[in-house]
């Protein structure tokens, strides 16, 4: 009894002194939501959500503080919406002077713009929304990682599933606007890459009622197409495609922006613990979770975990950490996420689905990489034109 008093005693004062080391770290993030301007479309059946993204942060800085309760840990998120005609720089520069972490829901040019900032230089900001590929490439920052998947790493996701299915002559309809254009640019740089063949393109720029000509308008339309194993629809603010699906001139799958999509989250996800956090998810916003929410939680989680495993909020070291070999973060997709240290991007693995189902999981099996095989989703490193990261 007298050996082990002291032991215990020791024991306990050594976890009183780490506990009270640790209880003085306290991790403040900012998430900045800029609202944007969106287009009309020929359908409103799907309204954006108002808490879009924000409730993904949310339900993440529960899960760390679930953590953070036994470590001393104390996180705290903070959320600026900033709406149509004000500045999102000046809301930007406010939320840096209470913290560096700061979350940004925006277009890829605000992203940039905030990046740019004197007052961001030493700070840590996360896309959770913009996909634009020159975001990784030669617009990349070096004080910006992404969440949000690029669009190379969707549509290499696609363009594996097809090169699987031996399905490699495709057709392609796409819309006006600037989203469609980069998404159709993507798809045409991802079938390239896999060595697959765009047979032909058509461009959608049809004002009339699809909902009442659809059945008209459409076969007629397609009927042009040359002949193809899928065809890809590019229309990423959800106008048209959702009409083309069997009422194409020949019966064939459709993929792309509808049919079989490539997102970072989809409801269906369901297996590798998916389902728990699907559940949390949805007790919290009462409403499924969509992939920018997803990106927004991956955030969150992604600085919970540097804090956890370096017991610091000290953001040089949280960014070291975050881009190095050693960070691992668990993102219910089969696969340990890390992030790139070329370009900021996150690893992670694509689902395929369709409304109903999961239809695979990118990367395929067969599609081999000397480092991970998540690098052959997106741009590679050999291949990278961003240097901010040198």
């Amino acid at each position: 009894m007298s050996i082990l008093k002291p032991i215990a005693f020791g024991a306990l004062l050594a976890f009183g002194m780490s506990a009270a080391a640790s209880a003085e770290i306290n991790v403040n993030m900012h998430y900045l939501k800029v609202e944007r301007e969106l287009p009309p479309t020929l359908s409103n059946l799907d309204p954006v959500p108002e808490d879009l993204g924000v409730s993904g942060a949310e339900v993440a800085l529960k899960d760390n503080a679930t953590t953070g309760r036994f470590l001393g840990h104390d996180y705290a998120l903070e959320t600026t919406e900033v709406y149509l005609g004000e500045d999102p720089l000046a809301s930007a520069k406010q939320a840096l002077e209470t913290t560096p972490l700061l979350l940004i829901d925006a277009p890829a040019e605000i992203v940039m713009a905030i990046a740019d900032l004197p007052e961001a230089q030493s700070a840590l900001l996360f896309n959770v929304a913009a996909p634009d590929n020159p975001l990784r490439r030669e617009n990349c920052r070096r004080n910006v990682l992404h969440t949000a998947p690029s669009l190379a790493m969707r549509t290499d996701a696609l363009a594996q599933f097809f090169v699987k299915r031996r399905w490699d002559r495709l057709a392609l309809i796409e819309g006006t606007y600037a989203q469609d254009q980069a998404y159709a640019n993507a798809l045409r740089e991802s079938l390239t890459k896999f060595g697959l063949e765009l047979r032909s393109t058509k461009t959608w720029a049809f004002d009339a009622d699809m909902r009442r000509n659809a059945a008209q308008e459409v076969p007629l339309f397609t009927q042009e197409l040359k002949d193809h194993d899928v065809l890809l629809v590019a229309d990423e603010i959800h106008d048209f495609s959702r009409y083309i699906a069997f009422n194409t001139w020949e019966p064939r799958p459709i993929a792309g922006s509808e049919g079989m999509t490539a997102t970072a989250w989809a409801p269906v996800v369901e297996q590798w613990g998916a389902a728990q956090l699907q559940s949390r998810f949805e007790k919290t916003a009462e409403r499924e979770m969509l992939p920018r929410d997803y990106a927004a939680w991956a955030a969150v989680r992604a600085i919970g975990e540097a804090v956890t495993r370096t017991s610091s909020a000290d953001l040089q070291t949280l960014r070291t950490f975050i881009l190095s070999p050693e960070f691992e973060l668990a993102g219910f997709k089969g696969r340990p996420l890390s992030f790139r240290p070329w370009n900021g991007q996150l690893r992670q693995p694509i689902p395929l689905t369709h409304p109903r189902a999961l239809v695979a999981m990118a990367p395929l099996e067969g599609f081999l990489h000397p480092v991970s095989e998540l690098d052959t989703l997106g741009q590679d490193q050999p291949e990278t034109t961003c240097t901010a990261f040198e």
